[in-house]
């Protein structure tokens, strides 16, 4: 291993271990540095130190060509900021010779965001009974457990603004229904407590009485006790599950938008926006770092922005 590998998985131990960043972050970070490390062998640079702003530079060059997005080459980049500064602070080498190049400027691309009669239609099509006719009579049939389960799962993504894999990490002493509140964990295991709505508790509840005791009844093997959210071998919920769930809830309520587990965080932050939050307190809810990251969800459509115009304007009608 030489000087350059071994300073790259020191920094990796250092954000895992110091710093606390998600396994999912310290993944990332990995991937990014390992393709610039192979890059920087294949131009013939060897140890760490003999790295100069010019090959930094250069690499940004290939990302570009190779068709990398904006939004890529810049996350790319902000991992190779990152090493060197550590390098430097390590003492590893003197100078950081990224600090000068930056992240290419890109279009900054809007979430996907559903409104709020998207959302409506898209949680009020799980059904969580079912009727069935019989010679002319109506029955109700039970609750069905795995419904009632992602009622449950989608009302509190959108209640609370939850990231997927907060969802499924969700405790069952994370939750308290009586006082309306959740404790999230989120990235660097920095946890926050946030507010949950009336149908997401009353969704809640219902999938806690009468759904999850099933799922735990219809498993072959230990269940797992604390998760909130269990999928139907009474193990924790996956976050490729709440994909598949989000996407066939999608599919009911005939929504044709891209759907994914952040399609409800997106639309949770843009609602509270729209109704008149600010900024500061939706940047809380979400568990941003920066209120930088927030501020994407400041965007007006433009049938707002119309509408504003023609209220607003003295001469606009």
């Amino acid at each position: 291993m030489d000087d350059f590998e071994r300073t790259i998985r020191q920094f990796l131990a250092h954000i895992d271990v110091e710093r606390g960043l998600s396994k999912a972050t310290v993944s990332a970070y990995g991937a990014d540095l390992k393709k610039y490390r192979q890059w920087l062998a294949d131009q013939g640079v060897g140890g760490i130190a003999a790295v100069t702003t010019q090959d930094v530079e250069r690499y940004i060059v290939f990302l570009d060509e190779s068709g990398e997005s904006s939004r890529s080459k810049a996350r790319r980049l902000a991992s190779i900021h990152a090493l060197h500064r550590f390098a430097v602070n390590e003492h590893i080498v003197v100078d950081d010779v990224s600090a000068q190049v930056k992240a290419p400027k890109g279009v900054s691309t809007l979430p996907d965001v559903l409104t709020v009669d998207e959302v409506a239609r898209l949680l009020d099509s799980i059904p969580v009974s079912q009727n069935r006719e019989h010679d002319g009579v109506v029955s109700e049939f039970p609750d069905d457990p795995v419904m009632l389960r992602d009622k449950a799962l989608l009302e509190f993504m959108y209640a609370t603004g939850a990231r997927v894999s907060e969802a499924c990490g969700a405790n069952l002493d994370d939750v308290d229904v009586d006082g309306r509140i959740a404790r999230l964990m989120g990235k660097g295991s920095k946890q926050r407590l946030v507010p949950v709505g009336s149908y997401a508790c009353e969704a809640i509840i219902r999938y806690l009485h009468a759904g999850r005791p099933k799922l735990e009844s219809k498993s072959k093997g230990p269940v797992e006790r604390r998760a909130l959210f269990l999928n139907k071998r009474g193990k924790r919920l996956s976050r490729q599950s709440v994909w598949e769930i989000i996407r066939g809830a999608g599919e009911r309520a005939h929504i044709d938008k891209p759907l994914h587990p952040h399609t409800l965080r997106h639309s949770f932050a843009t609602h509270l926006i729209q109704g008149g939050a600010d900024v500061r307190t939706v940047q809380e809810l979400l568990g941003h770092a920066s209120v930088t990251t927030t501020q994407i969800y400041t965007h007006i459509s433009p049938e707002n922005l119309i509408e504003t115009y023609l209220m607003s304007h003295p001469r606009a009608r």
